[in-house]
């Protein structure tokens, strides 16, 4: 590891970090060579440097953090702190998501790992997961970003949204090469482009659903030969991960072998930044959400323990929300907010453009790029990849 000042010349400073921001930067150290009081350096001096407003960072759950920086650095970075009328740990919380977000991890990094995988999901039909998914991803794609979204569900909402075909029964698809059943058919050649060339050029691509997907569970429980069936889905999927950046998967509402594959797929790989891929759940502000909720944490937590997975819960969206509907979406929402950890990461709001883009078969950045829901995924997608 490279020092940029010898230990005589640094003094031992503690504050404290979010311990997930803290192995995201020791990760991310180590990936470039950098040692990580001297990531922690580069931050803090950046982010004094740098006059401009900072966004707000979850800093709940902080603990304490050490580390050594050079001197008269911490006095410094106190007095610079105390002028933008900013508490400590959240001046560093945001000087390291600075860092981490001007540093990403590059393709090379990433191919031990994969793509980032996010698998968006809630056991409760009807919530929006789907159009969550597809705006997440048109996010990510007009970033320059490769992106892949995955139709896991069987009812093929995305599918047809994004004005494709859904695969039918007897056509080869995901669901069958999971089961062993399809072999010859290669699944890049299941792949679609969604087509808009203006806002997504070609980097925005779906692996449509298959209503013989509806058939998955049953076939999972009892299929032979099927060495770990949490890792069907992976194993499919790993085929095409060299071509993408991101891997989106929108799940079914359902808590049986299909769902535990999805969550398996999205777990922290080994030597992957913790909180980089993981779970995204969609709710509703009202109580019927919160009952769908605790099901789906009980099979996450019943499945990690399980099988010893690091299941990363990467927050909640509060989906159609709606605060004309009084008390119940006000509450609820609050609710949701109260929880603290999974944090929640975007309010979207229940406007006509999603229900239109849905309608005329366009992404909905597309569709109606300067909308308000358009601006809240882009908002949501700032929250997850910075």
């Amino acid at each position: 590891m490279t020092a940029t000042n010898d230990p005589p010349s640094r003094e031992k400073v503690a504050i404290k970090l979010p311990p997930s921001l803290r192995q995201k930067i020791k990760v991310r150290a180590a990936q470039l060579g950098l040692d990580m009081q001297d990531a922690v350096t580069e931050a803090i001096q950046a982010w004094m440097a740098d006059g401009a407003e900072h966004p707000l960072v979850e800093t709940s759950g902080a603990a304490n953090f050490t580390t050594h920086l050079p001197k008269g650095m911490n006095e410094e970075f106190r007095k610079v702190a105390k002028s933008r009328k900013s508490a400590l740990n959240q001046a560093l919380a945001q000087a390291l998501t600075e860092w981490l977000r001007d540093r990403p991890a590059s393709h090379k990094q990433r191919e031990a790992t994969g793509p980032v995988r996010f698998v968006v999901c809630n056991q409760k039909g009807g919530v929006g997961k789907t159009a969550i998914s597809a705006g997440l991803a048109e996010g990510i794609a007009e970033r320059d970003a490769r992106v892949l979204l995955v139709d896991f569900d069987p009812q093929c909402h995305l599918t047809q949204q994004l004005g494709h075909k859904p695969l039918g029964i007897d056509d080869p698809s995901l669901a069958k090469r999971m089961l062993g059943e399809e072999k010859k058919v290669d699944l890049r050649s299941l792949v679609v482009p969604v087509e808009s060339e203006q806002f997504f050029g070609d980097r925005l691509h779906l692996l449509p659903g298959s209503t013989y997907a509806f058939l998955l569970d049953a076939k999972l429980a009892t299929a032979p030969g099927l060495r770990v069936r949490e890792s069907a889905l992976e194993r499919e999927l790993l085929a095409l991960e060299e071509d993408y950046d991101y891997i989106i998967v929108d799940c079914p509402p359902s808590l049986g072998y299909t769902m535990d594959n999805a969550l398996y797929y999205g777990r922290t790989r080994e030597g992957e930044d913790p909180d980089s891929s993981g779970i995204v759940i969609v709710v509703q502000a009202e109580d019927s959400s919160a009952d769908a909720y605790e099901l789906l944490m009980a099979q996450i937590s019943a499945l990690a323990g399980d099988m010893n997975l690091p299941l990363a819960l990467l927050g909640i969206v509060v989906n159609l929300y709606d605060s004309r509907r009084g008390y119940i979406a006000t509450s609820s929402l609050q609710g949701w907010r109260d929880l603290g950890t999974p944090p929640v990461l975007g309010v979207i709001p229940d406007l006509k453009e999603q229900r239109e883009a849905v309608r005329v078969k366009q992404p909905l950045l597309q569709y109606a790029p300067e909308s308000e829901q358009a601006s809240s995924m882009r908002e949501l997608t700032r929250r997850l990849v910075g």
